[in-house]
């Protein structure tokens, strides 16, 4: 048998010239790549043979499209390049792969004309499923993909009667409150952004409750986005309105970092003036320069539990939504007076 490639390298291989190699027809080359079909195992031997000898690989997508699954996930995010939503992305497209599932990143911009762009990649698609990572894309879009006939599932987003993975931003608002009342504080304050996500007005809100229930009041502070930038202008605000706080919560690490160097520029002593808590435990958190006490939540934990409910998803299409909640851990460092607290390396 003669050697049937393409001399052209910027053309795939068929199956038809995976096929003419073998000596069979098109129909066994598909017989051989479909798990559980019937093939004789000399022809399967064959066609296998010349498959590697081609350099052939089966196409997934057109297989996908012509069975009305084209194995594809859309990964919708916005604010795709900030620690946490990276590993976010990189824990999601890990365990869809692993699933066999092609993960399809589409990322939102701030504008009209960046919606409407994500929307037509959304639906150009038939996409097994979307996942929606953030709170910033709007509802809209989120019933556009939903009328669709798209599984959903939401990562940390309030929309009711959908699939959702939600960490416990209450239960880790309330852990920080602790920590931070057992420094001896008194004076508390919570860093957040401008027109916060659901999530992350979660945390804010929960920690004022946590803070007057002990018979305090914390003071809100809203800067900017969700940022290092909205951080240091939120503390930069904080200090010039009064007496300086000793125990601050951050609704994330961004903020948090912004938070600590202004403070410091400001010369205040962290922790021994001022305690700082932030949320996700992004890597740059562990680093000398800031050793930020913070919330862990485990992107690989979530990734689990989104893959989770797809296959029940795909598995029972008209079942009730179904929501899993992921615990966050605190993880204690050196912008904490840790009095009974147990410090990490």
């Amino acid at each position: 048998m003669s050697d049937t490639r393409d001399s052209n390298p910027g053309r795939f291989v068929s199956a038809h010239a995976v096929a003419e190699l073998a000596g069979v027809s098109r129909s066994a080359v598909s017989r051989a790549f479909t798990p559980g079909a019937s093939i004789a195992p000399a022809t399967l031997a064959r066609v296998r043979e010349a498959a590697a000898a081609l350099g052939y690989q089966v196409n997934d997508l057109a297989r996908g499209l012509l069975a009305n699954r084209s194995r594809l996930v859309g990964l919708v995010t916005s604010d795709a390049e900030t620690p946490f939503r990276a590993q976010m992305i990189a824990a999601l497209s890990h365990a869809l792969i692993e699933r066999s599932n092609v993960p399809a990143i589409i990322s939102i911009g701030p504008t009209a004309d960046d919606i409407a762009n994500a929307t037509r990649q959304l639906l150009r698609y038939r996409a097994e499923a979307t996942v929606f990572l953030s709170g910033s894309p709007p509802t809209s879009l989120v019933e556009l993909t939903r009328r669709n006939g798209q599984p959903l599932i939401l990562i940390n987003r309030a929309e009711t009667g959908l699939d959702s993975v939600h960490c416990d931003d209450r239960d880790g608002a309330q852990q920080a409150f602790e920590a931070l009342r057992l420094t001896g504080a008194s004076r508390f304050a919570v860093i957040n952004r401008i027109n916060p996500s659901p999530s992350l007005f979660a945390r804010e809100h929960a920690f004022a409750e946590c803070a007057a229930a002990s018979g305090f009041e914390a003071t809100i502070v809203r800067a900017g986005l969700a940022d290092y930038d909205g951080g240091r202008e939120a503390a930069r605000q904080l200090l010039e309105s009064g007496p300086a706080p000793d125990a601050v919560f951050c609704v994330n690490d961004l903020m948090a970092f912004g938070t600590l160097d202004h403070f410091r520029g400001a010369g205040l002593r962290v922790p021994a003036d001022v305690s700082v808590i932030g949320f996700d435990d992004v890597p740059v958190a562990a680093w000398a320069s800031y050793r930020l006490t913070t919330l862990r939540q485990d992107p690989r934990r979530i990734a689990h539990d989104v893959v989770s409910i797809l296959d029940r998803r795909l598995a029972d299409p008209d079942s009730p939504p179904i929501s899993a909640y992921v615990p966050v851990e605190l993880v204690v460092r050196e912008t904490v007076r840790a009095h009974g607290l147990e410090v990490v390396s």
